[in-house]
């Protein structure tokens, strides 16, 4: 009779044999002891009852109760009265764990030679080439977040009561509209009032049809890269820039061009010489993680190219809402007359990045493949989430709340130029930082922005280095320094460990 394996943990840790020489009981202790020596059943695990194990097991429960009678007198196992059978927070031997039997402990039985399987296929080409790219650049995303880390909102100026009020609210008389399967685009209120505020904050020209609800940003990105791009078709990518679109692009198999900034914006006449491209990635309104701004001058040049070549505008606006010198220019989507532009947007700056809610704006002649794309992706968003995210833009405390924290992010960012001003004089400069999240600091030339990033990192200071997020290498380090999620006092001490951990 060939062994057999039990359907459900542990039973599955169990192997019976009746042609081997134990009888029934000796086999369901052996392997359950074996599994707690190896750690398969960790110290403080429950055994299933009796009952459970003999009809997994197909034995009678004398039988079960046999094994795990020696388990007990073994000390692997503890009987707690009125709620069960447990594994032996202290094994009998620490040396088990290494697989040594106890003195007086039968150790585990010989298993047969089994034949070694061959080795397991390996990944796709494409899946090496994802495994290679930054994707995090740097950040370790821990919790709680710690200075510098970027794209942390200001989560302790969140009206978490009021959101708890309208989600009660939702939930409590959520139907079949929002319980059940939604439309692959999303829930149609929130696609409204998606496109309401659109059209008021950004200058974006479309109607609801036009919006696919998203799980966040990067979910955007995906569907975007999987409709557009074909494999080896070429996508130019800011450089430096978002390393996660790059991850999305790469996914989708395109051949990755870098297209390098000035002052402007991307340079579009500074791009290699080949091939026209499928598509151009850009960040028009804050360059990430420049912030540089395009120009209204640069923007029109790249919506008339575009138009004349066949070519796809991915617009990535992710943080335009916190602005604080000016007004932001209207997004490129808003000036495209052709129907190029696919616009990207996310809540998690505005809202708190565990919402994953985002949303993509796409040309009407797109509809259909998007929507097709989001089906085979996760079907749709959660309902309830998106209804009460509705309620917050309708009501008029996604805007309130939005101003809010204008307000707050340009004190804190105050706080981080003033106390870098004091602690650092002259030895680092700032890139623009008239907007966003966060700001950059350029080291003095010749200094690694990656030493002085692992030094900060040691220190309990997280500061991606600006190399990260560069395809080519760059003539002078800097580091992020995210602002908006931290007080001034947190601000300042992390400026003091940034003094401390430059060279000189």
């Amino acid at each position: 009779m060939s062994p057999r394996l039990a359907s459900s943990a542990p039973a599955t840790l169990v192997q019976l044999d009746a042609s081997a020489g134990p009888p029934a009981y000796r086999q369901i202790c052996d392997s359950l002891r074996e599994a707690i020596v190896a750690g398969r059943l960790a110290p403080g695990s429950h055994i299933p009852g009796t009952r459970v194990l003999a009809s997994d097991l197909g034995v009678s429960r004398n039988t079960v109760n046999g094994a795990l009678a020696l388990l007990r007198a073994e000390g692997y196992v503890v009987a707690r009265p009125r709620t069960g059978t447990f594994v032996n927070e202290r094994l009998p031997d620490a040396g088990l764990r290494a697989g040594r039997p106890g003195r007086g402990a039968p150790g585990p039985r010989p298993r047969r030679e089994r034949p070694r399987p061959a080795p397991a296929p390996r990944p796709s080409a494409r899946s090496a080439a994802l495994a290679r790219l930054p994707l995090s650049a740097g950040r370790s995303l821990v919790q709680p977040a710690r200075p510098f880390q970027t794209g942390v909102p200001a989560l302790d100026a969140f009206p978490w009561a009021l959101w708890a009020r309208l989600f009660g609210s939702r939930a409590r008389r959520a139907g079949a509209d929002l319980s059940g399967y939604g439309p692959v685009a999303g829930h149609l209120p929130l696609r409204q009032a998606i496109a309401a505020y659109v059209a008021a904050a950004r200058g974006a020209r479309c109607t609801a049809d036009q919006i696919v609800v998203t799980a966040g940003a990067q979910q955007g990105l995906d569907l975007v890269a999987r409709v557009l791009v074909d494999p080896d078709d070429v996508v130019w990518l800011e450089d430096p820039g978002y390393p996660s679109a790059r991850g999305a692009f790469t996914a989708a198999g395109a051949r990755i061009v870098p297209v390098a900034l000035d002052a402007d914006g991307l340079q579009r006449a500074a791009a290699p010489v080949g091939r026209t491209p499928r598509a151009v990635y850009v960040t028009p309104s804050r360059q990430y993680p420049t912030g540089i701004t395009m120009s209204a001058a640069r923007r029109l040049e790249l919506l008339r190219w575009a138009a004349a070549g066949r070519v796809w505008i991915v617009e990535d606006d992710y943080d335009s809402e916190f602005r604080y010198a000016s007004r932001p220019l209207p997004c490129l989507q808003g000036l495209d007359d052709a129907g190029r532009v696919i616009y990207v947007g996310t809540f998690s700056k505005t809202v708190f990045p565990g919402l994953r809610l985002g949303y993509v704006i796409v040309p009407e002649d797109l509809v259909d493949a998007f929507g097709e794309a989001r089906a085979v992706s996760d079907r749709q968003p959660p309902g309830i989430e998106q209804a009460v995210l509705a309620d917050f833009i309708v009501l008029g405390h996604f805007a309130r709340h939005v101003r809010r924290m204008r307000a707050l992010y340009e004190e804190r960012r105050d706080a981080l130029l003033a106390a870098a001003r004091e602690a650092l004089g002259e030895r680092v400069a700032f890139g623009d930082t008239a907007a966003g999240m966060l700001a950059l600091a350029w080291l003095p030339p010749g200094v690694s922005d990656r030493d002085v990033s692992r030094r900060l990192l040691a220190a309990g200071v997280e500061a991606p280095p600006l190399s990260s997020y560069a395809i080519r290498p760059l003539r002078r380090g800097g580091l992020l320094l995210g602002y908006a999620g931290y007080p001034p006092e947190a601000l300042r001490a992390g400026i003091r460990r940034l003094a401390a951990a430059l060279p000189g």
